[in-house]
């Protein structure tokens, strides 16, 4: 069971970010979360619940353009804007708990801003979780990129998780976007991802990547290719075998997760 989680919110690179956090009087480690595309940390709350009774006080940003954030929806025009964001966050979480490990996790879009936030403030990190993350030669991207016309097609929900219940509450969430990508977020993602592929190694940051083999819309093997280009020296990798997208809201979560906490366990010393 998660502690009520409280809402605060700061000026932005393009607009009022809004930041939910779960806190923890005893904490002792601080987690930050990055959620991904199209979605809100709203749909976190398990995760940050199992993330507190470890031991952590939890943070994280609705991205512009997401959730209760301002901006035009999905609209991204540079992933370095949301990273900068994501910066505030983390200095904001250390000014209120001073001296404790940050630990980064990013799901699927948010473990690409979480690659690249590693890759810029890294040092400051005591460890980075990268679930399903969009890495590497992302096709779907590609092909989006090759459309005169980007389909208004929704996602399939029964890609997100083998449990039904995922999709129905994903489905009627008001604050998940379910209209088609906008050209300008696409192109955007095609320079993350480049700038990432090009950006260097993550050196000693213990990584932990999660993946299930079952993952149609990130592909086990394209995030493969982008892990090689920058995973450092303490990686380790875990895949699920016919897990689908959101490890984090799969019918084995409470397994994924004990992975998590155990890798944090071992990370923190």
């Amino acid at each position: 069971m998660a502690p009520q989680s409280r809402e605060s919110s700061f000026q932005g690179t393009r607009g009022t970010v809004v930041v939910r956090s779960w806190p923890n009087e005893t904490a002792r480690y601080v987690a930050l979360l990055a959620h991904g595309y199209g979605e809100h940390i709203g749909r976190y709350t398990y995760v940050a619940g199992v993330l507190a009774g470890h031991g952590a006080v939890v943070y994280g940003p609705d991205h512009a353009g997401h959730g209760k954030s301002a901006g035009e929806r999905v609209l991204v025009a540079d992933f370095d804007d949301i990273v900068a964001d994501l910066r505030t966050v983390e200095e904001r979480a250390r000014a209120e708990h001073p001296g404790l490990p940050v630990v980064l996790i990013g799901h699927s879009m948010g473990g690409m801003i979480a690659a690249r936030y590693a890759q810029l403030h890294g040092a400051g990190l005591a460890a980075l979780v990268l679930s399903p993350p969009v890495l590497g030669p992302w096709v779907a991207i590609k092909a989006l990129l090759g459309l005169e016309e980007i389909p208004d097609i929704p996602i399939d929900v029964d890609t997100l998780s083998r449990d039904p219940e995922i999709g129905k509450v994903y489905a009627a969430d008001p604050l998940v976007w379910h209209g088609p990508f906008k050209r300008t977020t696409v192109e955007a993602f095609d320079r993350a991802l480049a700038a990432i592929a090009g950006g260097g190694r993550l050196g000693a940051l213990p990584t932990l990547w999660l993946h299930g083999t079952g993952d149609q819309l990130v592909p086990l093997a394209d995030t493969r290719i982008g892990i090689e280009q920058i995973r450092g020296d303490d990686f380790t990798e875990v895949r699920y075998p016919d897990a689908r997208h959101e490890v984090f809201n799969e019918t084995n979560k409470d397994e994924v997760l004990a992975a998590v906490t155990a890798f944090i366990d071992r990370a923190l010393g």
